[in-house]
């Protein structure tokens, strides 16, 4: 793009587009630095139309709670955080099932249930607290014309324009950003053609206690993950085309569904929540960087839930970025964040881990969701079963401990 015209009103050295779950984070990971951080956020937290910080939960890695703890926030997560110590993997109708144990990994838990609103509250309570953070909320980034020196950012605030000069811009707002097509990165997408029915519900003789549930089926994937004493969260796929129907089920009837869907290994099934429902898709962005840009979180890459990593991965962007941006100030105090060499190292550090958990949760959605496969599924997770090294493998890939780690996934500061 072109240089900008315009002269900007205030400047900053990072502006966040994008204060969901991995923008503020961002935003918590810079804070503690000498740099001056701008984030913008459209929705204030606590409204009731604020996507990220909603009734829904999300299952934190054992990474991600290494680097929650690094930037000091897990002493207030963690009396809400419901540990998982046990994953049951299985396939209906079939024998074959493998188990991921916390105990064989030496591990107190293989990951965390925590609450959208409760991280969410944590987190901006965190922001609070930095004089050089300054928050900008409702408020959107509109638009955005690089230059060599800085990004001349549009921020629309209370139907005023503002132009803003950053030295690097981090796009954070999410798979349908506009920001990230208005810089120029396209998108690949790939719609699954299937829809995530998500709520609570509650479960009477359970299975031992911190047990989450994952299950195929010839509809899609299932999961129960544990959220508290008798209660358990939800994830039911359904094609498209039966999500209508089976959303507006009586909840008797729905409970029947989910609990002959799961099976018993998790107890009777009982007091269901509220159903929501979200349309699946993989969008992967075409690149995460471009001249003084940073794109993270689901506006880089959202994933389907089968494996619970959406936002462990975008934390993991987080901590790089951060670490990255945190070496260069060291290095020298005044150093640009925006620098072409800096975001080049993030984004080589990035590839490998984004592609991973691209290709291993689309794997999944391909290898589950073929109907007519389910016996040879079966045997596959007995033979996966049977293989020494196999479930530690897996299990090291689900805390997200797998590859070059940070500092803040290692329990170090920035």
């Amino acid at each position: 793009m072109n240089s900008a015209s315009h002269s900007p009103d205030q400047s900053c050295d990072v502006l966040i587009a994008g204060g969901g779950m991995v923008g503020a984070s961002l935003a918590a990971a810079l804070a503690p630095l000498p740099l001056r951080v701008r984030l913008v956020e459209a929705i204030p937290p606590g409204s009731a139309g604020q996507p990220s910080f909603d009734g829904r939960t999300t299952a934190l890695s054992r990474s991600s709670r290494e680097i929650l703890g690094s930037l000091g926030l897990w002493p207030a997560l963690r009396e809400h955080a419901a540990p998982i110590r046990r994953i049951h993997v299985s396939e209906r109708g079939s024998f074959g099932s493998t188990v991921l144990d916390a105990d064989e990994q030496q591990v107190e838990a293989l990951g965390y249930v925590l609450e959208n609103a409760v991280l969410g509250r944590v987190l901006w309570d965190e922001l609070g607290r930095h004089a050089n953070l300054a928050i900008d909320t409702p408020a959107i980034v509109s638009g955005a014309v690089t230059g060599p020196d800085d990004v001349l950012a549009t921020v629309e605030k209370g139907g005023i324009r503002q132009q803003i000069a950053t030295r690097l811009l981090v796009i954070a707002d999410g798979s349908q950003s506009r920001l990230r097509e208005a810089i120029g990165v396209g998108v690949t997408r790939k719609p699954y053609g299937q829809t995530a029915i998500i709520g609570n519900v509650g479960v009477q003789r359970g299975a031992p206690a911190a047990t989450a549930f994952e299950r195929f089926t010839p509809e899609g994937p299932a999961a129960l993950l544990p959220a508290g004493p008798e209660r358990y969260v939800f994830v039911l796929t359904r094609r498209e085309a039966a999500a209508v129907a089976v959303l507006a089920m009586p909840d008797a009837d729905f409970l029947e569904l989910l609990q002959s869907e799961l099976g018993f290994r998790a107890g009777r099934l009982n007091r269901l929540g509220k159903r929501s429902a979200y349309p699946l898709e993989l969008v992967c962005a075409d690149h995460v960087t471009a001249p003084r840009v940073a794109i993270i979180g689901n506006a880089a890459h959202s994933l389907h839930p089968v494996a619970g990593q959406g936002y462990n991965l975008g934390l993991r962007d987080v901590a790089t970025l951060a670490e990255v941006i945190a070496d260069a100030v060291a290095e020298l105090p005044a150093a640009d964040p925006g620098d072409a060499r800096l975001l080049a190292r993030y984004a080589t550090w990035r590839r490998p881990d984004q592609r991973k958990v691209v290709a291993f949760t689309d794997g999944l959605i391909g290898l589950f969701g073929r109907p007519g496969a389910g016996g040879l599924r079966g045997v596959g997770l007995q033979l996966f079963d049977a293989v020494p090294g196999a479930r530690s493998l897996l299990a090291r890939e689900t805390m997200g401990l797998g590859g070059r780690r940070t500092r803040l996934a290692r329990g170090m500061p920035l």
